[in-house]
């Protein structure tokens, strides 16, 4: 048939209608190409490659000031991602765990608690290390100078539960000097030990050397010989019941970049 100027111009409109169709499909196409197929969430990298999402991170109560740095740090790194974290004693930690608590990553003040986890978690890499010290109250007006004295009965001494991370150290360098100390009270966590020393409710209590440094200014600390302390490691791990895994992974791998290192020993924590 042939072609007449109105069925060329007909043609033409209807080809016209036709792109106009097809381009808005061509962007929906390209807005759930951005989506994650398992989650539904935004699957786009930031600038270091670490896919964006909402993480939940279960970590020791002894990591709560330097991590709220840390976190501050990975979201400014990662545009997108936000890293909320959810700080206890590690025992508390590995009960959530257990119960299935919802979260995508878990660090610990210990090796043990990590092990014990090992069925819910990837490979953990250890991140830091720290040690103990005596913390005292400011100026430290009992005048305690070693581990020996916290056996005087008159001092009122706080100490970790056995369960906890540290006061499982505390246990083994007492034990190690044989010396016997009758705490006031046994606390859930090393934080709340030293907030016993910070609010002058207890003379003396062992916790980390870095717990002081946080409460530079309200109270002091006596430091044990390295012959007479104990080494505390964290281990970080992803949770095998993670939504975002490999957003998860991209920040435990971050936390052994030197820019997370130097984070952590400017709080006071040792290379691993």
């Amino acid at each position: 048939m042939p072609f007449t100027p109105a069925l060329t111009r007909r043609r033409a409109a209807a080809a016209l209608v036709v792109v106009g169709l097809l381009t808005p499909l061509t962007a929906c196409g390209s807005d759930d190409d951005t989506k994650d197929s398992a989650t539904g969430s935004s699957a786009s990298a930031s600038a270091s490659g670490a896919p964006a999402a909402d993480l939940t991170v279960l970590a020791a109560s002894s990591l709560t000031d330097v991590f709220k740095a840390a976190g501050a740090a990975y979201e400014k790194e990662n545009p997108g991602t936000k890293v909320t974290f959810s700080f206890a004693g590690s025992q508390e930690l590995a009960a959530q765990v257990k119960q299935g608590a919802p979260a995508d990553a878990l660090v610990t003040a210990d090796t043990k608690t990590m092990d014990g986890l090992k069925a819910d978690t990837g490979t953990p890499t250890v991140i830091a290390k720290n040690r103990l010290v005596i913390a005292t109250g400011k100026g430290n007006p009992e005048k305690i100078e070693n581990l020996k004295d916290l056996a005087d009965t008159e001092l009122k001494v706080v100490l970790a539960a056995s369960e906890v991370p540290v006061g499982r150290y505390s246990k083994q360098i007492l034990d190690a000097q044989k010396i016997t100390v009758k705490p006031v009270s046994l606390e859930p966590n090393v934080r709340a030990v030293l907030s016993k020393v910070e609010l002058g409710e207890a003379d003396a209590g062992l916790v980390y050397k870095t717990d002081v440094a946080s409460a530079s200014g309200k109270v002091d600390s006596v430091d044990i010989p390295d012959e007479q302390n104990a080494v505390a490691s964290y281990p970080a791990a992803t949770l095998k019941t993670t939504e975002h895994s490999d957003a998860a992974e991209a920040f435990v791998k971050w936390l052994s970049t030197p820019e997370a290192r130097k984070i952590l020993t400017d709080a006071g924590f040792q290379q691993p």
